[in-house]
């Protein structure tokens, strides 16, 4: 059995257009975070969520817009310039504004402070008009503390004490990560993220999902899977939901697929169907996310994964011919 195709609403044209039609075909999940379509996807999304109370949501927590940024600094969780310089992984200046008489940057980065993460995960169910939250993801934690494993898993762990609480104030589901290169560069493993959420816990913890880039393009953690080994088997062997991020590689992967290799996945798919239904019958995903807003696109896209899935020997001898020279 394949899995279930998603929306994700990273580099999504028409966010309320493609959600609805998401919701009519019959999918189950949507994926955003605070800052996509510069920082309007969540109040875009509201409406669909509203019309479609059984849709599941999962957002993140992380990256902020420079509008976010200044909220914040009024809300008092990213302080002064200097603070929030310690506190982010990556910060981009974008103008001065002023609070009351001082000075401060406004500020476009990335933060896994707790105090952040508890205030955007507000933001969010504010954003989404929901009173709880399917899944809030880290995004892309890595960014936090580039080079230094044991500062980023301290700021993973202190993240997750925080979600731990939403999950028990009943704001939140479930939480984990999204990640586009941590789980590949070993900045953490699955093994890893599971032990820092059970120390957040105490114990039993609500650490429910990982979301990380699967394609053609991006074959790793393909070839792995066909192994026993890397994040896909082990999030699959923990009970976690693992979504498959940029699975047509942001829209350029169909011009990379030839008829011959579409034909060598199943024959009389396009190449863009083909590209879905491989990352689809990957061992251990559970949800590919598709930025799928004609209805055309989706149809198709929900054509390939209601195929039957590929053998573990069909996967090999694709990943054997996208190696050879």
């Amino acid at each position: 059995m394949t899995a279930e195709l998603a929306l994700g609403t990273y580099r999504c044209r028409a966010i309320p257009e493609a959600a609805a039609r998401a919701a009519a075909s019959g999918a189950q999940w949507i994926d955003t975070a605070p800052n996509y379509a510069a920082g309007r996807a969540q109040t875009l999304l509201a409406p669909a969520l509203a019309a479609h109370p059984s849709l599941r949501v999962s957002t993140k927590t992380g990256y902020f817009t420079a509008a976010t940024g200044t909220d914040a600094v009024h809300a008092g969780v990213l302080t002064a310039e200097h603070q929030a310089v310690r506190s982010l992984g990556r910060i981009r200046p974008k103008l001065r504004t002023s609070v009351g008489s001082s000075p401060l940057l406004q500020l476009a980065g990335h933060s896994l402070a707790p105090e952040y993460v508890r205030w955007q995960t507000g933001r969010n169910r504010a954003e989404l008009g929901r009173e709880k939250l399917d899944l809030v993801l880290l995004h892309n934690p890595e960014s936090a503390h580039p080079g230094d494993r044991a500062a980023l898993h301290r700021a993973i762990r202190e993240a997750f004490v925080v979600l731990e609480e939403e999950v028990a104030a009943g704001h939140v589901a479930g939480y984990g990560i999204a990640t586009w290169a941590g789980l590949e560069d070993d900045a953490f493993t699955v093994g890893e993220l599971l032990g820092l959420a059970a120390e957040a816990a105490g114990g039993r913890h609500h650490l429910a999902a990982v979301q990380l880039p699967v394609s053609l393009v991006m074959m790793t953690p393909i070839t792995q899977a066909l192994d026993g080994a890397g994040p896909l088997p082990a999030a699959a062997d923990a009970g976690l939901r693992v979504m498959a991020s940029a699975p047509l590689h942001g829209g350029g992967l169909p011009a990379m697929v030839d008829r011959e290799l579409a034909d060598l996945i199943r024959p009389g798919l396009t190449p863009a169907q083909a590209g879905v239904l491989a990352v689809a019958s990957c061992p251990g995903v559970t949800t590919v996310l598709l930025a799928a807003s004609s209805a055309p696109h989706w149809g198709q896209a929900a054509d390939a994964v209601a195929q039957p899935s590929l053998t573990t020997a069909q996967l090999r001898e694709i990943a054997d011919v996208l190696a050879s020279p």
